[in-house]
Formats: structure tokens, C-alpha cells, sequence
């Protein structure tokens, strides 16, 4: 069993044997991960590809942009526009193929006047007992999964994460606004606002694991148990905040944070 070092090396080696590669970048603490070591390996030839969409807050897209200009990385903005797709605001369970087919499709714009260059995306070995309709569309237009081709954990990319200094090493986990919605539950504009404007007051508290699941006119909080004791002690600052984006009742999911809810 290689070593996570050893890893790595196969996965640089792996890097460099492509002309040029499209990196799906989302900020996250694998795709991070792999755009920096896309860069290491091919410098500009490296296009580090981050979707500024309705569904990525706008503190995360801060922070990632400034990430990557931090790194030198040859990053440039592309626009999906999977809102704009019916399919996608439906949220019948497929939301997370439309929003990837759009993401990717978008990513195939960019390399049509260079074929030589390759798409890939931080999905890693962790991915392959989950359900996870994005590869289908990954699938579909011959994206590479780098990290997950070399047998990569996400318990070994956070340990490489810091040995590069990277401020994602222990960042937490996250998914798209859109996966705050139960499935069934239409997606608009302004509920994903609402949600971003509520998830940020949380952000601006310093939690850092936690999701605001919506449900019309209620907002049900999911953190990690431990901070259960102090998101009640600020609930007298809390509340009048998250009912000032729009919700009536404020709601703590005492099962606590979990990856993946759709109810």
C-alpha cells in the first residue's frame, strides 16, 4: 500500500504527462488540493476553472479567488448558468447531474479551441461508496478524476494539504446551496439568497460545520452536537438575525449536522 507521499509523486507524474488540463476548482479541500498540484506540474498549462454560480455563496468564491491569486495559479471565472435549466430548479432528485452536466458542458467551451487539454475534478477515493450523480455527468464528457485515480483519501489529502500550506487542509466540508432544499422542494433565486444570507450569519458567528435546511418559512440549523451549547447561548442574537432573512421559525435539528440530507 503506497504511502500518501508516494501518492502524490504518482499523481504529479500523472499530471505532467498531460499536455494541459481544466480543473473543475470549487475551493473545496480536494479540488484546492488537485489545482495545486495541476499547477506545480504544468504551471500555466494548468486552467484552474471555478463556476460562479447562484449556488456558490459569495464569501466561498471570494475566498477561493483569492486562494488561487495567492498560489499563482492561472485561474479564470466560468459561468454554468444551470439555473437557468428547468430540470435543475425542479430538485426531483437529479438536481446534482444538471448542475455537473452544466458545469461540465461549460468547461467543454472553454477547451474547444484546444483539444489537447483535459478536464478533470477533485473526486477521490472516499467518493466511490457514495452516491454521486455528478460522476455520471463527469462521465459523460470524459472527465478525469486525478486524485481518485491514484487511490486518494480525504484523510491523506488533508495531511498533503497541510504540508503545502494549504488553508483548506482542515476546512469542512461543503456542498452547493441547492442541496439545502429537501428533494421535491422547487429551487429559485431568491430561496438560495435566503439561504446564503442565513448560512452566512452562522459563517460570521465562526461556526464551521453547518447547513440551513429549508423548509418554506422554517429554517432548521444543522451543526456539529458539540456546538449545540453554544448555538443555544446565541440564540438571542441568532434568532432576530435568521428571521430577518425571511424565516418565521428558527429550528435546531438535534440529530446535528449530516452530509448528504434530503428531507
Amino acid at each position: 500500500m503506497p504511502t500518501a507521499t508516494e501518492k502524490e509523486q504518482l499523481l504529479l507524474d500523472h499530471l505532467r504527462a498531460q499536455k494541459a488540463i481544466a480543473i473543475a476548482y470549487s475551493g473545496g479541500v480536494d479540488s484546492t488540493y488537485l489545482a495545486d498540484c495541476a499547477h506545480q506540474a504544468l504551471g500555466t498549462n494548468a486552467h484552474i476553472l471555478i463556476a460562479d454560480s447562484p449556488s456558490l455563496p459569495r464569501s466561498e468564491l471570494q475566498e477561493a479567488t483569492q486562494l488561487a491569486q495567492a498560489r499563482g495559479w492561472n485561474l479564470q471565472i466560468i459561468y454554468p448558468r444551470e439555473h437557468e435549466n428547468p430540470a435543475y430548479l425542479a430538485n426531483t432528485g437529479n438536481r446534482c447531474f444538471h448542475c455537473k452536466e452544466a458545469l461540465f458542458t461549460h468547461m467543454n467551451h472553454f477547451t474547444q479551441a484546444n483539444p489537447d487539454i483535459a478536464l478533470a475534478y477533485g473526486a477521490i477515493e472516499d467518493d466511490r461508496t457514495d452516491h454521486r450523480p455528478g460522476t455520471q455527468a463527469a462521465q459523460l464528457h470524459n472527465a478525469i478524476a486525478p486524485l481518485q485515480n491514484v487511490g486518494l483519501y480525504k484523510s491523506e489529502i488533508r495531511e498533503l494539504s497541510q504540508k503545502r500550506g494549504l488553508p483548506t487542509a482542515e476546512k469542512a466540508s461543503f456542498a452547493c446551496l441547492g442541496s439545502r432544499f429537501p428533494t421535491g422542494t422547487p429551487i429559485d433565486l431568491k430561496k438560495l439568497s435566503q439561504v446564503e444570507a442565513a448560512e452566512e450569519i452562522l459563517r460570521n458567528k465562526g461556526y464551521k460545520q453547518y447547513r440551513i435546511r429549508h423548509h418554506d418559512d422554517l429554517c432548521r440549523i444543522e451543526v456539529d452536537p458539540t456546538d449545540f451549547e453554544r448555538l443555544l447561548a446565541d440564540r438571542d442574537t441568532l434568532i432576530p438575525a435568521l428571521k430577518a432573512t425571511g424565516y418565521r421559525h428558527i429550528t435546531l435539528d438535534i440529530s446535528g449536522y449530516r452530509t448528504g440530507s434530503t428531507t
